[in-house]
């Protein structure tokens, strides 16, 4: 579980900035937040929001980031840089990154400086009494070689010292059968992001929500009730596979495509329709319910770009609410979004919203709600954030 991450100098991004999803004892406990071993609260769920432009995506990224470099990096060529845009008024300059959450039921810190060249310094924690290092990884300049320290880490030192210029440590001691880089690796991480930002909704999307909803029939049949719930105008939903040749290359072996079927009903008249037909919203929650359903089994986290996209803003709450539920979500899975929709601030707690906005020197700053001077718990925070006095809105 996530209690907090922050980075400097990455993307619109330059000064240190920090997402904390910890909460204090004098915030009302509500089902949207859990205790963890330790006895802090920590929050299910963040919302982003801000104008366009703002660094929303920027602020969702780092997590991204580094979900994909401490489990995928040791897939990228030997040449390939690291995915990590600095800002660009400092591309000279490391970009910074660290994360503390929760995992074997102890809280864990990792930490991350690199350019896109290479790794200068990662580090992982564990903390027992205090904070001790599992292990420290520095670029040593005058050798041209990483000096690396373990306690308890697992990775024999011949392996460690040939750990490549682009790759976490971890990633590369799990290729080698570490039985805690294996556990740390193994998919946890859900989101609609990649390097160029969110990833659009489409008909591989839709596919590949399709795929993942054959291979995972509890959760097929949950998003079946969830959508038929929903008001979407369908009796069912029907996941069909075909195989599709390529005219060009007869030769080839034909590709498995699943492609997904709304059922509907006119009076006595049955008829499906390929989700290509159907609406943008219908496509957008099949999509998004194949991240969120797949994250609350596995208890992981979510990160998610535009979250609302496509859906009425009245669909914000239900969604939001399955991770509240400990029916739905027995594992405490979490979920960090961004939306343009300022209805969730009707919903959610002011500690769990973050507000974005960029200066005029296109640098990007966020703050947490109920760090912003002079809010109020009995304020309409719907109403004061539309007419600007949070910040966080477009200026014309």
């Amino acid at each position: 579980m996530v209690r907090s991450y922050a980075f400097s100098n990455f993307q619109s991004f330059r000064n240190r900035t920090e997402v904390n999803l910890t909460l204090n004892k004098k915030v009302a406990l509500t089902n949207w937040m859990t205790e963890v071993p330790t006895g802090e609260r920590v929050s299910k769920i963040m919302a982003v929001i801000g104008p366009n432009a703002s660094g929303k995506t920027a602020l969702l990224k780092p997590l991204a980031f580094l979900g994909w470099f401490i489990s995928e990096s040791f897939r990228i060529p030997t040449d390939a840089t690291i995915p990590s845009t600095p800002h660009a008024a400092a591309p000279n300059e490391p970009s910074e990154f660290e994360c503390t959450l929760d995992f074997d039921g102890k809280p864990w810190r990792y930490v991350l400086r690199c350019t896109p060249q290479r790794v200068l310094h990662e580090a992982l924690y564990q903390k027992r009494e205090r904070f001790g290092y599992v292990f420290i990884r520095d670029w040593d300049d005058e050798d041209n070689l990483y000096k690396v320290k373990q306690k308890e880490f697992g990775l024999q030192d011949k392996e460690a010292r040939h750990v490549r210029q682009n790759v976490s440590l971890i990633s590369w001691a799990a290729q080698f059968g570490v039985p805690l880089a294996v556990r740390i690796v193994a998919p946890r991480f859900i989101t609609n992001i990649n390097v160029q930002g969110r990833i659009p909704l489409g008909d591989s999307t839709v596919s590949y929500a399709a795929k993942h909803f054959s291979d995972h029939p509890g959760q097929q049949q949950f998003m079946k009730n969830l959508l038929l719930a929903w008001d979407l105008g369908l009796t069912s939903v029907e996941l069909k596979e075909f195989a599709i040749t390529d005219p060009d290359n007869s030769g080839k072996p034909a590709q498995k495509v699943w492609v997904p079927f709304g059922m509907h009903k006119d009076r006595d008249f049955e008829f499906s329709l390929p989700f290509a037909l159907e609406s943008s919203g219908t496509q957008g929650a099949f999509v998004l319910l194949s991240y969120l359903l797949n994250t609350m089994e596995i208890g992981g986290l979510a990160v998610i770009d535009e979250f609302e996209n496509d859906l009425h803003p009245h669909m914000l709450e239900p969604i939001l609410d399955l991770f509240a539920n400990p029916n739905v979500n027995p594992h405490n899975a979490q979920l960090l979004f961004s939306c343009h929709a300022p209805e969730v601030l009707n919903i959610l707690h002011k500690s769990q919203v973050m507000l974005v906005q960029k200066d005029n020197n296109c640098e990007s700053s966020a703050i947490r709600m109920d760090a912003v001077q002079g809010i109020r718990n009995d304020d309409n925070y719907y109403a004061k954030y539309m007419a600007g006095a949070y910040g966080a809105v477009p200026q014309f």
